[in-house]
């Protein structure tokens, strides 16, 4: 139970080759202009490649090149596109917006709105049924948009960056009602949000210029990338832990103090993030007794703008390359890396 895609773009300078096994979710990573959106496009059938192949569950989706025409209509591919922004029909209510997708399947009136009240709870969004989209908040419209998507029953969900217009309030509820409503369905997902990759992504691949440059499971890539669009996104500091009343504490015994950006839940899986640019590093314990301080070994240093990265295992920290100098750091040393619990984000995983 798989899909598999395999397609050119010459005019967008599109050529990838991909699959996705049942139940998984693909981030795809890249920079502007790297043919994320092209993908999604050729998947959801809006864009016709020049050759190419893909299948879902053995269902062909379309087959070009020589000899070969065939073609299924978007709207007969199983597929739901949710966008930036939520489209949603201005003159329909939610309820309605909800239903459109099987009542465009042939579903009847009352089932189609049985499906559509039912995908609305699972957004957390029933008491916005009876409002049209100029009623909504950003974060309201794109809760409604998922269950829009959802509701379509789709074999395959596409996602183009569907928090990239919420606020910082709106996106993170929104990212903990994706991780829900993902768990065991196929989704290829474009993002610009390491977090967003890390917290609902299975899987990544890197495009550049049209290319698949990297792939591999999400934390593989993340933590260790290859490529160099991925190891500049990548530079966040990504710590997997269990989820402790005002922090995160990691499997070696670790624990690191954060603020929650979700009500904490004792004990469930979480990742504390924060940025190299927010560590100290000290050869001795800082004095002050901070809450975040954690013992140390470099293991590489390489330049990063006008600022050395030092890197420890799984985790960075930026100085300049006068304080590099002068704390004689290179591969091997004993250091301490401090960072304030003010810079740490600790988010459910």
């Amino acid at each position: 139970m798989t899909f598999t895609l395999k397609a050119a773009v010459a005019a967008r300078g599109l050529d990838v080759s991909l699959s996705l096994g049942a139940g998984e979710t693909l981030a795809v990573l890249g920079p502007n202009g790297a043919g994320k959106s092209t993908l999604l496009a050729v998947t959801a059938g809006l864009l016709r490649p020049d050759t190419g192949r893909a299948e879902v569950d053995g269902r062909i989706l379309f087959e070009l090149g020589p000899g070969r025409n065939a073609w299924t209509a978007p709207h007969r591919r199983g597929t739901s596109l949710l966008a930036q922004e939520p489209l949603l029909f201005p003159h329909l209510t939610a309820l309605e917006n909800v239903a459109f997708g099987p009542r465009s399947a042939g579903v009847a009136k009352g089932p189609a709105r049985a499906a559509a009240r039912h995908w609305l709870a699972e957004v957390d969004a029933s008491e916005l049924a009876g409002r049209r989209p100029g009623e909504l908040s950003g974060g309201q419209a794109q809760r409604v948009a998922v269950a829009r998507a959802l509701a379509a029953d789709p074999e395959l969900l596409l996602l183009d960056e569907p928090m990239a217009a919420l606020d910082v309030h709106a996106a993170p509820l929104l990212r903990r009602l994706l991780k829900r409503v993902l768990a065991g369905r196929r989704a290829i997902m474009v993002t610009h949000d390491v977090l967003d990759a890390y917290m609902l992504a299975d899987r990544v691949i890197v495009m550049e210029e049209g290319r698949i440059t990297e792939e591999g499971p999400t934390r593989d890539v993340l933590q260790r990338p290859r490529s160099r669009f991925a190891a500049g996104l990548a530079g966040l500091n990504l710590v997997a832990g269990t989820v402790i009343p005002g922090g995160l504490r990691t499997a070696a015994g670790l624990e690191f103090a954060g603020r929650h950006e979700d009500p904490p839940v004792t004990g469930q899986s979480g990742v504390a993030a924060f940025p190299p640019s927010a560590v100290s590093v000290f050869l001795s314990e800082a004095h002050g007794s901070p809450r975040n301080s954690f013992p140390v070994t470099v293991t590489d240093l390489e330049p990063h703008g006008d600022q050395i990265r030092v890197r420890a295992g799984e985790l960075s920290a930026d100085v300049t390359p006068a304080a590099s100098a002068d704390l004689g750091l290179a591969p091997g040393v004993r250091a301490y890396f401090v960072v304030k619990a003010a810079a740490v984000s600790i988010y459910p995983a």
